[in-house]
């Protein structure tokens, strides 16, 4: 069998393992529980039986949590519990579209850079650098404020603020992998450069990159609320954890709950996409199997 074969069938058995390995971390089971109930609730956000998320009420401004409305109103009158069920979705929407836009631009980089070296390497590197050299969070900023406020382009200022973390890491992980056994032997058979990339070392590298994809969604969430927090993000009247805040902020001491709920779901859904991030860098780890 050669080398190529026993990385293939070498594959199933790790995979089997890494999800076994998965299921037995309770924190990686708690952070999935928490983005799979975030998730269902803003997947389901249209069928639910909840108020409009856009509909004021001036006899009911800034209204304490009640039966009426369950997480109080805020300062238009609008219920809250609405708001932030819709609100889950421009998070979580922000949160995931921002990381594939970063992973489809980074990780082809990355891949280029690593394989053929040279000067493709030292353009893309260079140029990596000088990204990584700005913070991430100042980035997005002046991204989304140069391309117009809104959910679309706050996804994209993210999701190219994020992106040399990436071709960072594909990079890196490249280098290592291209000098591996079955590497040689798909270049021995007469294989061209694009077979070796895509069927060699793209799957040998996804590992760490979908840790680092996992973790970066969590990064993104907190940057799109920011930006809505700023006025960059998600336009109003339309739901946000970040605008509902901003909002929020100016009520602190006669209507607490206005900031609490948001400031919550922030903190569960990034303690969620943490712990499942770190439960999938210990299950694909490969020193663990």
């Amino acid at each position: 069998m050669t080398a190529i074969e026993q990385s293939s069938v070498a594959a199933r058995p790790e995979g089997s393992r890494s999800w076994k390995k998965l299921r037995s971390s309770r924190s990686a089971l708690a952070g999935l529980i928490i983005i799979s109930f975030f998730s269902a609730l803003a997947i389901l956000a249209p069928l639910l039986p909840i108020a409009d998320p856009v509909a004021t009420s001036w006899s009911a401004i800034r209204k304490a949590p009640s039966a009426a409305h369950w997480l109080g109103t805020d300062d238009l009158g609008r219920d809250i519990l609405s708001r932030m069920i819709w609100g889950a979705r421009a998070s979580l929407m922000a949160g995931v579209f921002s990381v594939l836009i970063a992973v489809g631009i980074g990780v082809p980089l990355g891949i280029l850079a690593g394989y053929f070296g040279g000067w493709v390497d030292l353009v893309i590197s260079r140029v990596t650098e000088a990204l990584l050299a700005l913070p991430f969070l100042i980035m997005a900023i002046a991204l989304a404020a140069f391309l117009s406020p809104s959910l679309t382009n706050a996804m994209i200022a993210i999701g190219l603020s994020a992106m040399p973390i990436f071709v960072r890491l594909t990079r890196g992980q490249v280098l290592a992998v291209k000098q591996e056994d079955y590497v040689e032997g798909a270049r021995s058979v007469g294989l061209g450069h694009m077979d070796i990339m895509l069927r060699y070392i793209l799957p040998n590298v996804t590992a760490p990159i979908i840790v680092q994809a996992t973790l970066t969604v969590a990064t993104a969430i907190i940057a799109e609320a920011s930006l809505s927090f700023l006025g960059l993000g998600q336009q109003p009247p339309a739901a946000s954890w970040g605008s509902m805040l901003n909002v929020a902020k100016n009520f602190l001491s006669q209507a607490p709950w206005m900031a609490m709920w948001p400031g919550a779901a922030i903190f569960l859904v990034v303690i969620g996409f943490n712990l499942l991030g770190d439960g999938l860098r210990d299950a694909l780890d490969p020193r663990e199997h």
